[in-house]
């Protein structure tokens, strides 16, 4: 927001909000195949793609969601070690004052959640466990509306910044070029906080046939997105307003407030507590998919395929040592790429940019053009591939801004000692 300034910022937020309302509902409409209603189910997004558009999009679609799967685990850990260092600091400065030196390094804490991870990867059916979303949702609007709350206490105090219709302003400390840059890689962060097209199915198949799961689904896209995008607006519109050009990239790590600094603990408690489970959430697709290739590939493997059986007092615990090996050294390598590069807003913007455009404009456009026969070159063909054509380009020039904001701070920055 304080890049892109109020008109863009808010502009940007809307329509990205609107594209993904748009698309998702395309998404439900292609979970059953050849008909939205009375078709076969799609299981899976990949699954879906293969059925309207062939084998090698689908590929190309596993592809792409398998990388931002990965790609999140990493940025989850960063995003974790930086709140548990964020708890710390809020302490340290309570206690010893806004000035002092509270610099610490996020590795132990990115080590520990890699460690909680490597236990959690091995629970059977993990990805299951029903309350995971409840406390997920819980924790979401806990932090969003902590922060949001704190910054609008500055705001009423009369403690805020000067903001800009059009962001933070070029002159001695930002160049035109680094301008442009921060501003494709604040349009990297908006798609990453936009996309949750890898989970649509995994919902559906959760419902009921009756009534028809797109119906149903289109009706929680908008209220999804719909909530999502106020949050969005609350955090980012009050942070803008409270801080101004000074703008944290994370206002309840960044340090733009001090006190109470219980509640900023606390805001950062329920990020560590959403993370821990989210990224459970994202990950066991991947190693399902994993797993799955290894057991067709080499379906009379006694690695592979047994299972051994354990007991604990009373509880009896089922492994597999190929499973048991596989999980933790991804876990292991999404920490130590973790550790070499934590830079919070880039590698999310990155994230985001390798996502937005495949995965929630081109692959759902394709698949309704196939569903819905669409003539080639008629008006509705030529007004989808355009709106497809400019998310392309956002998505291009948000992960060029974001590799240009990691290669600028890798410059900057001794491998393994970062310290916030």
């Amino acid at each position: 927001m304080a890049q892109l300034g109020w008109i863009a910022g808010i502009a940007i937020m809307i329509a990205f909000a609107c594209i993904s309302i748009y698309t998702y509902n395309l998404i439900a409409d292609c979970y059953r195949y050849p008909h939205p209603v009375t078709g076969k189910r799609n299981y899976t997004y990949m699954q879906a793609v293969g059925a309207y558009l062939g084998g090698t999009m689908h590929v190309l679609c596993g592809l792409v969601l398998y990388v931002k799967l990965a790609g999140v685990t990493v940025g989850y850990t960063i995003t974790t070690s930086t709140s548990l260092v964020a708890i710390k600091k809020a302490i340290c400065f309570h206690y010893k004052g806004h000035e002092a030196d509270c610099k610490f390094s996020n590795n132990p804490y990115m080590m520990a959640f890699g460690i909680v991870q490597i236990f959690l990867s091995l629970i059977p059916n993990f990805h299951k466990l029903t309350w995971l979303s409840t406390i997920a949702a819980i924790t979401s609007f806990g932090y969003a509306f902590i922060g949001s709350g704190l910054s609008l206490a500055i705001v009423i105090q009369g403690k805020g910044e000067p903001t800009s219709i059009s962001g933070i302003k070029i002159g001695p400390g930002l160049s035109a070029e680094d301008k442009m840059w921060n501003v494709f890689s604040a349009m990297g962060n908006i798609a990453l906080a936009s996309s949750f097209a890898t989970v649509v199915y995994d919902i559906m198949d959760t419902l009921k046939s009756h009534p028809p799961e797109n119906k149903q689904m289109k009706k929680a896209n908008l209220l999804g997105i719909t909530a999502m995008t106020i949050l969005f607006l609350l955090c980012g519109g009050l942070g803008y307003a409270a801080f101004g050009d000074h703008t944290p990239g994370n206002i309840l790590t960044g340090f733009g407030f001090y006190e109470p600094f219980w509640l900023v603990a606390l805001g950062n408690v329920c990020i560590v507590i959403h993370i821990v489970g989210a990224y459970q959430l994202m990950a066991q697709p991947l190693f399902r998919v994993i797993e799955m290739g290894a057991n067709i590939v080499w379906p009379h493997s006694t690695f592979i395929n047994k299972e051994y059986s354990t007991k604990l007092g009373s509880v009896t615990f089922r492994f597999n040592l190929f499973r048991l090996i596989w999980r933790t050294v991804f876990v292991i390598v999404a920490t130590i790429i973790a550790m070499a590069m934590p830079f919070f807003n880039e590698f999310l913007a990155l994230l985001g940019a390798i996502g937005f455009w495949p995965l929630i404009v081109f692959f759902p456009i394709q698949m309704h053009i196939a569903q819905s026969h669409i003539t080639r070159v008629s008006l509705k063909w030529c007004v989808l591939q355009l709106l497809s054509f400019v998310c392309f380009l956002v998505s291009v020039a948000a992960a060029v801004g974001s590799i240009h904001g990691i290669a600028k701070n890798i410059n900057k920055y001794k491998i393994f000692q970062y310290k916030q």
